[in-house]
């Protein structure tokens, strides 16, 4: 090497070093207290493209909320060092900004490569190609379905996990109040202070496998692979979970909306020029929350052999995404007058859409609404969303031919269904409250709003 080719060598080690001295480092950041990881969907900026500060630099799943991350500076794109896919502990490191005019002193691509899961991976073929599946051996052992222990396990925290540990006691034997019946690190240490923690046994559910499933496709058939998305995933644990934790019952009722709609077309335009939307989502939530406050049973969850009844009603409003479902819910939502709900469902709708929720606007929801009938179904048989014990689906508003006063009409019809968890709730329950929601909805007056 020449004395030239040496001075080269070291002036672009300084350089290089020099970039990464100057650079911003952008972090994992945490989306919640409880929350201890975070995975990377989709990068917005690429490695040389220029951001500006709080200009969205990447998406970010948890199991809490989706969401857009901000630059925190601004400059160019230097580095990405973790690709679509991946899930890193928060405060990780990600990516580096670095000053405006700097290039990139070395890149990994941000999308992932065929050992990490993406959004769209690369063995995930595009949407007009078939694929034949090539021949695929027979495990000798069939493989273990997931149980709750085992979702519990995975989506626990470090601090839950060092707790059990020093107290030598099975955390997923426990029943947890965070989302998708996550044990939090209150849960544990109430456990450990009341006594009802036990130590792990051999006997537990994750030492005995269940059957496993038929396999999704035979060799040789034509099919198409594509992994699931994060926010996919976990609405798939969360469905599984309250499946196992509920016995669900379904409860219908048919409800004249000649009342509702009257009063929409009357005072829509008024609502309008302040700055919200009267839908029938609002005017059903606002009768929803005046029933709750009648039937509290309704607005609980089930802690062992006790009854929790919430004294705040947080109303859960199920917006449908691309890739998903989120359940943004309304805070104290029996505070509320009806053009508070119904600027309360806009925003929150838009927001979710647009993937600016905050974490806390997702969680300690105690009663859940959900609309199928925007799509057309005349009814939906929706799962309750853990803890809590109920859930409503509004079916399509159609006109149907009734009959009213032994006389045929024409009204605009819509079937609600009550999803209920029958070890809390009664048939006769569920029904007294869809007869008064009912009811309230039929014989609604301008002075209700």
């Amino acid at each position: 090497m020449t004395n030239r080719e040496a001075r080269e060598g070291t002036f672009t080690s300084f350089t290089v070093r020099r970039v990464f001295e100057m650079a911003t480092d952008v972090t994992m950041p945490q989306m919640g207290e409880s929350i201890a990881e975070g995975t990377i969907v989709r990068w917005i900026k690429k490695v040389g493209d220029a951001v500006d500060k709080d200009e969205p630099l990447f998406e970010i799943s948890t199991d809490k909320v989706d969401a857009e991350i901000p630059s925190p500076a601004a400059g160019v794109l230097i580095e990405v060092s973790v690709k679509e896919g991946e899930t890193v502990p928060i405060n990780s490191v990600v990516a580096r900004i670095g000053v405006a005019g700097e290039k990139a002193a070395s890149a990994a691509p941000p999308q992932g490569d065929g050992s990490s899961a993406s959004t769209h991976t690369a063995e995930a073929t595009t949407n007009d190609e078939r694929v034949s599946a090539a021949p695929v051996p027979v495990a000798a052992e069939p493989a273990a379905a997931m149980t709750l222990a085992d979702v519990r396990r995975q989506r626990s925290s470090p601090v839950v996990r060092k707790i059990a540990k020093e107290h030598g006691v099975d955390f997923t034997q426990l029943p947890g109040t965070g989302i998708a019946g996550r044990v939090t690190k209150k849960d544990i240490l109430s456990a450990i202070e009341n006594g009802t923690a036990k130590a792990p046994s051999a006997g537990s559910a994750r030492s005995t496998p269940a059957m496993a499933p038929p396999p999704a496709f035979q060799p040789g058939e034509s099919v198409r692979i594509e992994k699931m998305g994060v926010m996919r995933k976990k609405i798939a644990e969360h469905m599984v979970m309250s499946i196992r934790t509920s016995p669900h019952v379904y409860s219908a009722y048919e409800v004249d909306f000649s009342r509702f709609d009257q009063f929409r077309k009357k005072h829509k335009d008024d609502y309008e020029s302040r700055g919200a939307k009267l839908t029938y989502t609002s005017l059903i939530a606002k009768a929803t929350v005046d029933t709750i406050r009648e039937f509290p049973f309704t607005n609980a969850s089930i802690d062992g052999e006790s009854i929790v009844f919430k004294r705040d009603i947080n109303l859960g409003i199920a917006v449908a995404l691309d890739q998903g479902l989120l359940v943004p819910v309304i805070k104290n939502a029996d505070e509320k007058n009806l053009l508070g709900l119904s600027r309360a469902v806009q925003d929150l709708a838009a927001r979710a859409r647009s993937k600016k929720l905050n974490p806390e606007e997702v969680q300690g929801g105690t009663f859940t609404i959900t609309n199928p009938g925007i799509f057309g179904a005349l009814f939906g048989l929706p799962i309750i969303s853990q803890p809590q014990v109920a859930i409503l689906g509004v079916g399509s508003v159609d006109k149907r031919v009734v009959v009213v006063d032994d006389m045929i009409a024409v009204r605009p019809m819509c079937y609600f269904t009550l999803g209920y968890d029958h070890r809390l709730i009664d048939g006769a329950d569920a029904g007294r409250f869809l007869k008064r929601l009912k009811d309230r909805i039929q014989d609604f007056d301008e002075k209700d709003a």
